[in-house]
């Protein structure tokens, strides 16, 4: 299995939920709707989920073993972070030029 595409759909300012991700697997499956969450250990991925009638939530879909998991969140806080990264290195582009403007 390998994990082909990884698309950060939406960062959040939420100090809870950091961003929903979408992943495509040997680019024949898509899995919309994980989260990235962070929690009192860290950040951790949420996989999608339904809430039951008795308010307890259910993964709507999930990997099988902690090998796959793993590849999973590898890759999903990979390009998490690049993202991350790069709006960064945008706001920091944009401040300078603000700067410059102003002299």
């Amino acid at each position: 299995m390998k994990i082909t595409d990884v698309r950060i759909r939406k960062i959040t300012d939420d100090e809870k939920m950091k961003a929903v991700v979408s992943i495509t697997i040997d680019n024949e499956f898509v899995v919309h709707d994980i989260k990235i969450i962070n929690g009192s250990n860290g950040e951790f991925i949420a996989m999608p989920n339904k809430k039951l009638g008795n308010g307890d939530f259910r993964d709507i879909a999930h990997p099988l073993t902690a090998k796959t998991r793993e590849k999973i969140c590898d890759a999903i806080f990979e390009e998490y972070h690049r993202v991350l990264e790069e709006q960064e290195s945008d706001h920091r582009f944009e401040e300078s030029l603000l700067q410059e403007d102003e002299k």
